[in-house]
């Protein structure tokens, strides 16, 4: 816990503002950067690294899976993209699927407009009316505590899901570039066996409808006995997989299909024992290994917390014994965060929906890619709780746009870089190749990505090999009178927020002189582009 750290935040909270940026109270000494520059990147994420869920606790009541018939929501996704959008979650192994239920009238709503659309445009249909939109978000906040307190109950109960719920939410990956990763009830049983019959019904319909997606099996099966009253050992589960992966073999749409799993939680003792099990049962049908982590209890974590070197530094010990177990297990074998965010039960309420929420997500992902992970699935695009991106009406939370900017900017092959001068556990620093997809960046460009938990502005010096580079700064701060704890954010100095429910805002780059210091306020983080690097690791 870092020392006095509530009077700095209160005293940090009435802080003027100097010119639309924090003041700085004077010039301290640069840190300076060293920066490897091989030939090969230390290594590639995916193309799809940063990736997002949508909770299957979102199908409770299925008329709220036709949120995601919004336009504005589609937009915000699609800003994300390309990725990964995975429906899981604990409710997953509590949804079955009834061909022949008649869908919600929402659902049918939803559903109407999908069939009118205009083939040449598969995803240029209205959007959801208004006043059903309207309607269900009046309702959203209550469904909100039903879908919080039937998760922290030990028996959830079961929900039926539709063709229209599996419809929606497909289309809704599909509209927003994103590929869909369904979960399907791994808690099916005949006697010990997984009962793949309503798996079966899910797969007809989907093959039916030439829907192209990937799948999991079952959510944190190390929780099972806990929510469900059935235990699963690590090996049985693995004999699960290969018998959905036979199942996948035997429909043609699904002979490639990717399989993920086993989604577990936290690595501690009996979890690890578990995934130990499970790889070596199971673990040659599978295409990536996926787990879960969250840094806090999201009832009890402070937001000091969210600022302290040694939470964030917890990660790395995560990280390390799950790659070593993958390692010992199935070499070679990819390991995603299927699940991940702040603090587990929804969040922390006024804490994960903040501006401070981006110190542990834009850390977690530079460890992540710099660890070995190759996916990070962030929990959660929109839902229940406080650790989502999107709010219940549908406004963009800072998560978001540091989602955004870091998706537009950081690229897929990571080099190293270090630091001197400061302390590195609390000014963190990672380096990428730009993303080459950047319409305004070239191949060989670099983008330097950084994190202050010190209490006064740091500054950051290039190696002098970089001295006649032009830089291009994309520094995030809050905006408003609550400062960290602030649910709006400004990108140099500009407020950002959609300018309709079709159009995000282009995010403008403030250049700097060759040469220049780059200056990180107190308790801030910020991108930084290196223009004509030309570093050969990146071309």
């Amino acid at each position: 816990m870092l020392p006095r750290l509530g009077l700095i935040l209160a005293l940090l909270c009435r802080a003027p503002l100097i010119g639309g940026s924090w003041a700085d109270p004077g010039q301290s000494e640069a840190a300076v950067l060293s920066i490897q520059l091989p030939e090969q990147p230390a290594r590639e994420v995916s193309p799809f690294f940063l990736s997002l869920t949508i909770d299957a606790n979102l199908a409770t009541d299925p008329r709220f899976i036709t949120f995601l018939g919004s336009t504005k929501l589609r937009t915000l996704a699609r800003g994300l993209s390309p990725g990964f959008v995975r429906f899981g979650g604990t409710k997953t192994d509590f949804l079955i699927f009834d061909p022949e239920e008649k869908p919600t009238a929402e659902e049918e709503v939803c559903q109407n407009l999908l069939a009118k659309q205009d083939a040449a445009d598969v995803c240029g249909f209205r959007s959801m009316p208004m006043d059903v939109i309207e309607q269900l978000q009046s309702q959203w906040p209550f469904q909100e505590m039903v879908i919080l307190w039937e998760e922290s109950r030990k028996r959830p109960r079961n929900t039926t899901i539709t063709r229209s719920t599996v419809d929606i939410l497909y289309d809704f990956a599909r509209c927003a570039n994103l590929h869909l990763i369904f979960g399907l009830n791994a808690l099916l049983r005949r006697g010990n066996q997984w009962d793949s019959s309503n798996a079966q019904l899910i797969l007809n319909y989907t093959e039916s409808q030439n829907y192209d997606m990937d799948w999991e099996l079952g959510n944190e099966p190390n929780s099972f006995r806990k929510k469900s009253g059935i235990y699963i050992d690590g090996s049985q589960l693995g004999q699960d997989f290969i018998q959905l992966r036979q199942l996948l073999d035997s429909y043609s749409s699904y002979r490639n299909a990717k399989l993920y799993g086993p989604d577990v939680g936290q690595p501690r003792k009996h979890t690890q024992k578990l995934l130990r099990s499970f790889l070596k049962s199971g673990g040659k049908v599978i295409d990536s290994v996926t787990w879960h982590h969250y840094y806090l209890n999201g009832r009890t974590a402070t937001r000091e917390d969210f600022l302290s070197p040694d939470v964030l530094d917890t990660f790395i010990t995560a990280v390390q014994e799950e790659l070593q177990l993958v390692d010992d297990t199935v070499p070679g074998k990819k390991v995603w965060l299927g699940e991940t965010s702040s603090a587990y039960g929804g969040g922390a309420p006024q804490l994960s929906n903040t501006y401070l929420a981006g110190f542990m997500w834009l850390d977690k992902l530079g460890l992540s890619a710099k660890l070995g992970i190759d996916v990070v699935m962030r929990q959660v695009l929109f839902g229940a709780g406080s650790y989502h991106l999107v709010n219940a009406s549908f406004e963009p939370l800072p998560d978001y746009w540091l989602s955004l900017v870091y998706k537009k900017l950081v690229g897929a092959k990571v080099l190293q870089v270090n630091l001197s001068g400061e302390d590195p556990r609390r000014l963190r620093v990672y380096l990428h190749c730009t993303n080459e997809h950047h319409p305004k960046y070239r191949e060989g460009d670099i983008t330097l990505f950084a994190l202050n938990l010190y209490n006064s502005t740091k500054h950051l010096q290039l190696p002098s090999s970089f001295s006649s580079r032009q830089i291009d700064e994309y520094l995030l701060l809050p905006h408003g009178e609550d400062s960290i704890l602030s649910k709006s954010v400004q990108l140099n100095g500009h407020v950002l927020k959609m300018l309709d429910d079709e159009i995000l805002p282009t995010l403008r780059e403030k250049p700097l002189s060759p040469g220049s210091r780059l200056a990180l306020p107190a308790f801030s983080y910020g991108f930084y582009v290196i223009r004509n690097a030309k570093v050969r690791a990146c071309i």
